[in-house]
């Protein structure tokens, strides 16, 4: 965890898996084709929205309050030394998108910047498929998507492990180099949280669900160290819930 002295040196980039979509909820793989979210997925959206901004609204308190001098400033950088969020960005798809402009517009923030590195996995074609339908109608993709290969292609176009890792790592190393001792938001999927895990902790795999509108908080450095401050937080779901039963979000994501 970085110092409180380090804190310039790094972009803290808080990434955020998109609100629940008609497809999660009835299980259907979404890859790259675009879903809407549902009346519980906007809940959800506002309700992250709220929470960061209101974060950064007691945070800034905490530094007027505290601020009177120099001793009692560096108690309240140790405490919450985070500054107003400098830009959002999303992946292009629509259900992540939509999620964006809600946070944007709540927490006042510029235009989403979209961008196609942050997209889920390609997942060929099982994509618009119940899994138990992919078994059945595609069992070629079906068993490559199930597989634990890192190199395995879906077939139809769809990416393996490994691609979906170099590229959303290089995405969001690019967005960490624009906006060192910035904060930043990323809205993104569960398939490409999963590979952003696995590459701040050296490969090993996160475990458990990462539900929808999860905050995850990445601390990377100039130098291309990744720090995870926060992970899998739910805490703005507690009135609205999850549905622990909907496609994606897991090591099955998309």
């Amino acid at each position: 965890m970085a110092s409180t002295a380090d804190r310039g040196r790094f972009a803290e980039i808080v990434v955020i898996r998109h609100g629940e979509t008609c497809w999660n909820a009835s299980r259907i793989v979404q890859g790259h084709l675009n879903s809407e979210l549902n009346e519980i997925g906007r809940q959800q959206a506002i309700a992250v929205s709220y929470n960061l901004f209101l974060h950064w609204v007691i945070s800034f308190l905490v530094l007027l309050i505290l601020g009177c001098s120099v001793y009692y400033c560096k108690v309240a950088g140790r405490l919450s030394k985070e500054p107003k969020f400098q830009a959002i960005y999303s992946s292009d798809l629509k259900r992540a998108a939509e999620t964006a402009n809600i946070i944007a517009k709540i927490c006042n923030l510029p235009e989403v910047i979209l961008d196609p590195g942050l997209r889920e996995r390609h997942l060929g074609d099982i994509q618009g498929l119940t899994l138990r339908d992919a078994a059945k109608l595609k069992p070629e993709a079906y068993k490559i998507f199930l597989s634990r290969k890192r190199d395995g292609e879906i077939p139809g176009g769809g990416e393996s492990p490994d691609q979906v890792n170099e590229r959303c790592v290089s995405c969001l190393e690019k967005i960490a180099s624009k906006h060192q001792g910035e904060r930043v938001i990323v809205l993104t999927h569960g398939g490409v949280l999963r590979e952003l895990h696995k590459h701040a902790v050296s490969g090993r795999s996160s475990d458990g669900m990462i539900h929808n509108t999860a905050v995850n908080v990445f601390l990377i450095s100039e130098s291309g160290n990744w720090t995870i401050k926060t992970w899998g937080d739910i805490s703005h779901l507690h009135e609205i819930g999850v549905l622990n039963n909907a496609f994606g979000g897991d090591r099955t994501s998309g």
